[in-house]
Formats: structure tokens, C-alpha cells, sequence
């Protein structure tokens, strides 16, 4: 699929966007405006310090809402006024560690924003493509070595986050079924992206993010979990792929259903060779060190994603592998830091990743 395709669908088009202050909303906002869309966000103001949001001017060209994803009314009134095309649904507390925290929250914004923003489709038709993004660990893991998972698979995560997301896709098929069964309701899928990558994630308790504010202080990055095997993908990666399924499934409701989007299987790295990546492309004075925590918040040691029903439906392939994706990961934040204009870096990386000129 080439960007021309992407950008004969979507320029134009009004897309409505749950979590487009988040780091992956930010970077779907740029890249939606990039194609033509326009583009109506609802969300929290952005919770970190640097954010993706803000650096990169997001807001400037967009409907910038914020809002509470479990406030149904304020939702409501923001999508009935966007009547929106086309519906992603990124807003979410997206963190394990923050979820065994605050567990109440968690489900409330994972479990009821879903029911939310579902409802409003349900109440104001219109939007002829959904799409739910919730993650790769949906599923009942059993640290099972090698073990790739299929989208037929049981779902049961683990953590409140993990689980509250399973709990979002049951939510997402209820729905499906129960009120957009029809031949003229929209199309409805659910993506589960493998751990993302990129720069603009100042998250805490992420790998990356760890790396980068450690690096820039001159300290030792501190790998909790060097041993944990995960799907690395850069942030453009999953980002494509939704934008393929909600443009494929627009026009073909057949394709609609449930779909894996990861790395290519020689691309699932342990957590410690994806901090030996970083130190790298960064160079001095980055450096990492185990620091394994006993009686650490439990967090599955293994996880890899099968790829091949959203290959073999859309034609997606992976475009960066994952050392590929820890350099331009690497490029962003060092022009960050070095106080460039991240929202020229921003379109110049999306440019780089869909070769264009």
C-alpha cells in the first residue's frame, strides 16, 4: 500500500481521535494531517513533561478538544459535532506499573472509555470504520518460551492494564455484535500492537524513555527486566497498520475483525539488547546496567505476536527493523535535546519512513 493510496482515502476525510495528546495520538495526528485529513481529537491534556503533544505543535491544524474519555457527555457532545468518517480509539491509562496503582482508574478509563466512544457510534450514525487500538498483551500468557500468539487465542491479561484491555476487546466484539451487525453499520476491528517505540514518549516505567532521561543526566540506565523478550516496533509501524485497516475495512467489511501487528519474528528482542541498541546509536556516555528488582510488579517475561492474518489481509509488512527503529528513536530525541524543531524532525522521520521526498 502506498502513501498516494493513504492519502487518496484519508485527505479530507473527518477523523475522530481518542487519545490524540497521548505519545502514539500525537504521532497519528501529524501523520493524519500529513495525508490531508481533518483531524477532531478528544483527550486529557498531555500528563508527561516534555510531551509529544506539545513539542511537536501538534494542535496547530487539528480540533483540539480536551476532555475525559469516561465522561460521557463530554465525549458525546465532542463526536456529534466532529460527525466524523471514520473512529480510533487510542485513549487509554496505558502503563502496567501505574495500573497496580491505580487499578479503579485503569478500568474506568480502559473498560468504560470503550463503552463510551462506542456508544456515541451508536447513538449518531454516520462513521462507516472503527477501529479499537488495545495492545499485545491481551492475552493469558504463560511465559511459554517461542511461543507466538495467534488473534483465535484466549484473552485474559494478567495486570490490571493487561486485563483491562482484555476487557476492552470483549466490550468492542459485544458491541459489534449486539448493535453493528447489521449490513450497513460501520466496520469494527481491534488492533493489538506489540510494544512501540519512537521519540516523544516521556513516559515513566518505559524502556526507552528510562534510556533517554538517564542518558541525558549522565547516569547508568537502570534495566529492570533485561531478560524480558518483546515485540520492539517503532511507532510508525502499528500506525500504518491501523490506517490500512480502517481504510481496507471502509470499503470491504469483510476484513473487519481482529488483528495482531508486530515486528518480524527475528526483530523480538530481550530488553537488554534493546538497551545495548540505544547505547549505540547514542554513544558516551550512555551505558546500562541490571538492576533486576525483587518482588517487582508481576510483568509477563515473554511475548511475541503472529503477524500473518493482518500480512496476508492488507499486505502490511514491517518497514524498519528493530535496530533501524532504535536509531531514528535515537536521531529524534538527540535533535530534541539539542533543541531543534521537533515538529519539521517529526514530518521528516514520517517522510524517511514512507519514502517519500
Amino acid at each position: 500500500m502506498s502513501f498516494d493510496e493513504l492519502k487518496a482515502f484519508y485527505a479530507g476525510k473527518r477523523i475522530f481521535l481518542t487519545g490524540h495528546t497521548g505519545f502514539k495520538g500525537s504521532w497519528l495526528c501529524v501523520l493524519l494531517r500529513i495525508l490531508g485529513a481533518e483531524v477532531y481529537g478528544f483527550s486529557l491534556a498531555p500528563n508527561t513533561e516534555p510531551d509529544m503533544f506539545d513539542l511537536p505543535g501538534v494542535a496547530d491544524g487539528i480540533h483540539h478538544t480536551v476532555g475525559d474519555i469516561r465522561d460521557l457527555d463530554a465525549l458525546e457532545k465532542a463526536y456529534k459535532n466532529a460527525d466524523p468518517y471514520a473512529v480510533l480509539h487510542l485513549a487509554a491509562q496505558p502503563i502496567v506499573r501505574e495500573s497496580y496503582k491505580e487499578p479503579v482508574y485503569t478500568y474506568e478509563t480502559n473498560v468504560m472509555g470503550t463503552v463510551n466512544i462506542l456508544e456515541c457510534m451508536r447513538r449518531y450514525p454516520g462513521a462507516v470504520s472503527f477501529l479499537n487500538v488495545t495492545t499485545d498483551k491481551v492475552y493469558e500468557n504463560s511465559d511459554i518460551p517461542d511461543h507466538a500468539f495467534r488473534e483465535d487465542e484466549k484473552l485474559d491479561g494478567y495486570d490490571p492494564y493487561s486485563n483491562s484491555k482484555s476487557c476492552s476487546e470483549l466490550v468492542t466484539h459485544s458491541y459489534k455484535k449486539s448493535f453493528f451487525s447489521d449490513a450497513d453499520a460501520p466496520a469494527i476491528s481491534t488492533a493489538r500492537a506489540g510494544n512501540v517505540i519512537g521519540g516523544g514518549d516521556f513516559a515513566k516505567d518505559r524502556i526507552v524513555p528510562d534510556c533517554v532521561r538517564a542518558t541525558i543526566k549522565g547516569e547508568g540506565i537502570m534495566v529492570r527486566n533485561p531478560d524480558s523478550t518483546r515485540p520492539f516496533q517503532h511507532v510508525l509501524e502499528p500506525l500504518y497498520a491501523y490506517l490500512l485497516i480502517v481504510m481496507e475495512q471502509a470499503g470491504h467489511r469483510s476484513l473487519a475483525g481482529y488483528y495482531n501487528i508486530g515486528p518480524k519474528e527475528e526483530d523480538c528482542i530481550n530488553t537488554g539488547r534493546l538497551a545495548d541498541a540505544f547505547v549505540k546509536h547514542w554513544g558516551e556516555p550512555a551505558a546500562w546496567k541490571n538492576m533486576a528488582e525483587p518482588g517487582a510488579p508481576h510483568e509477563a517475561s515473554f511475548l511475541k505476536l503472529d503477524c500473518t492474518k493482518a500480512r496476508e489481509a492488507f499486505g502490511w509488512e514491517p518497514v524498519w527493523n528493530v535496530d533501524k527503529a532504535i536509531e531514528k528513536t535515537v536521531e529524534w530525541y538527540k535533535a530534541w535535546n539539542a533543541g531543534e524543531n521537533m515538529g519539521k524532525f517529526t514530518e521528516m522521520q514520517i517522510k524517511e519512513f514512507f519514502e517519500l521526498e
